[in-house]
């Protein structure tokens, strides 16, 4: 007798709806870094490059896509593949130069965000409660400390990732406004690329959101996290035998987890677009104006909206960019690192986190507008990828490091495209 659900017509639907649910389940450790990448540095650079460029800049979106797939992957099978981390493959195989200059641009790059993170988020409580804002900064950056330390990011990031639907606000926002498709299709099939300083800040800002350094730290320990803690499971170095499951559920996990977060980020710029920039509000400084962008959708809810948003993604981004950062400089140091031990198993490891935590709190109380210092961050991002970049394709492309994992031609490609990319975004701003 065929399986039925309720009045379904088909054979099999229950089976069917089984397998989706499964499969959709299995897409959280990427689906949670792609909402990572949308972090409060993300919607304010999107939203500040909708309200400054219009549709000027949504070609990026489709453009840096499969560079920022392909990088996320490549990190993902260093620590698949060899058991260890980006840093601690570094101290193994190269120079200590090398190493330390890599972590300490991480580190900086990091702490810059993490503070800007921080003080987007007091300032969207700000729209909606009561009280100074500096409040609100110690608030959240003694909450997402005592997070970090108390609670596995597995067990409240599952729940937190709830939180980033708000999110799909902006795509709703679109689809409430008039939208002039053929124009926007036109605008990404054949953008116009200015030579002008302000011009190439945007696109390295923009890049540096999408392509973020700690997202390819944090990839790759997430992976030595599985290897350690999950029973059969062992470095491909070790166990060959399952690298075509593990290989295949890194490039799925992480392409679609990559999707999630480009398809958000094309509809904030779009609908910054259309409700900002055709308005003549070129220039984003506060929460307030970001804001403003979801008021066709949520009307005089678009604050608390904002608010969502912005907090749920800070909430789920400043472990990663703590733990990254953590992860670097433990691994340098051959410190234990883990995110799921308890802080006794791991001391020094907690002890760099919450110094670099609470380093990005401080940064909050430097009189600057948050929106840009949002973007400024993104833009200090797109400039410290580029050398990390270069350091993990000549990693994943050395058989000393990789064995026979070394990278297939396809994606050895696909990753120094990137990697000449962001070079070349880095250089033309400040060749400008």
């Amino acid at each position: 007798m065929p399986t039925r659900v309720g009045n379904s017509k088909f054979p099999g639907a229950s089976g069917s709806a089984c397998v989706w649910t499964s499969k959709l389940l299995k897409l959280g450790p990427g689906l949670i870094t792609g909402a990572s990448d949308d972090d409060p540095s993300g919607i304010a650079t999107y939203s500040q490059m909708g309200a400054q460029f219009g549709y000027g800049m949504l070609w990026t979106m489709f453009f840096s896509y499969p560079l920022m797939a392909a990088i996320q992957e490549i990190s993902a099978r260093i620590g698949r593949v060899t058991g260890h981390g980006i840093a601690a493959n570094l101290r193994q195989h190269y120079p200590r130069w090398i190493l330390y200059s890599i972590v300490s641009l991480v580190l900086v790059a990091n702490v810059i965000n993490l503070g800007a993170d921080i003080g987007a988020m007091a300032a969207a409580a700000k729209l909606v409660l009561p009280g100074p804002v500096a409040l609100y900064s110690i608030g959240f950056g003694v909450g997402c400390t005592a997070l970090q330390v108390l609670v596995p990011y597995t067990k409240y990031g599952r729940y937190l990732k709830w939180l980033t639907l708000a999110l799909f606000a902006y795509i709703g926002t679109a689809f409430v406004i008039h939208i002039p498709w053929h124009v926007v299709i036109i605008a990404v099939v054949r953008p116009h690329v200015s030579l002008s300083k302000r011009y190439f800040a945007g696109l390295v800002a923009v890049l540096g959101t999408t392509i973020s350094p700690y997202l390819f730290l944090w990839q790759a320990s997430q992976e030595v996290e599985d290897v350690e803690t999950t029973p059969g499971e062992e470095p491909l170095l070790k166990a060959p035998r399952q690298a075509k499951k593990q290989l295949k559920r890194i490039r799925g996990d992480t392409y679609v987890g990559m999707a999630f977060s480009n398809a958000v980020a094309f509809f904030i710029i779009l609908t910054a677009a259309v409700t900002l920039h055709s308005k003549g509000a070129a220039e984003i400084s506060t929460a307030a104006e970001a804001a403003r962008a979801l008021q066709p959708v949520a009307g005089r809810f678009a604050s608390l909206l904002f608010l969502m948003g912005i907090v749920g993604t800070g909430l789920l981004a400043v472990p990663v960019l703590a733990g990254s950062a953590a992860y670097g400089v433990s691994e340098t140091f051959r410190w234990r690192a883990s995110l799921e031990k308890q802080p006794t198993q791991a001391k020094k490891f907690y002890a760099v986190l919450i110094a670099v935590t609470l380093a990005g709190l401080s940064l909050t109380f430097v009189h600057m507008a948050p929106i840009k210092a949002l973007v400024w961050a993104a833009v200090v991002n797109g400039v410290v990828a580029a050398p990390l970049m270069t350091v993990i394709m000549l990693m994943t492309t050395n058989s000393k490091v990789m064995g026979k994992f070394i990278l297939p031609s396809g994606l050895k490609l696909s990753g120094w495209a990137a990697t000449v990319t962001m070079f070349l975004a880095a250089l033309g701003l400040l060749a400008t």
